[in-house]
């Protein structure tokens, strides 16, 4: 759950053509996933994820302190444990709208 959800937000960043380039799928792609401080410990700093994705060399005991030095790190998209519960039904890209949306019902 912990890694799927910082992937498969409503407005998370998907291209195919030309323009994409890797800090823009880190930082518009990837989320900041804001957990109880007991969970952001027992993740090893997951939550912390798009910053992984910028710089893969960071370990995951100085994601918290690069992410307070960055004002750019600070403007992820972020969810929360309540936000998260919505990316569950997330399951498909919508082209046009450029972004997730669930099945249709």
């Amino acid at each position: 759950w912990l890694f799927y959800v910082q992937h498969q937000f409503e407005e998370t960043y998907w291209d195919r053509d030309g323009s994409w380039t890797v800090d823009r799928a880190a930082f518009e792609g990837s989320s900041y996933f804001h957990l109880p401080r007991i969970l952001q410990w027992f993740s090893g700093n997951i939550g912390f994820h798009h910053i992984h994705h910028l710089a893969l060399k960071v370990p995951n005991y100085r994601l918290e302190e690069c992410y307070k030095s960055s004002e750019r790190l600070q403007h992820a998209p972020t969810l929360t444990m309540r936000t998260s519960l919505h990316c569950a039904s997330l399951a498909l890209w919508d082209e046009d709208r450029r972004k997730l949306v669930p099945f249709p019902a």
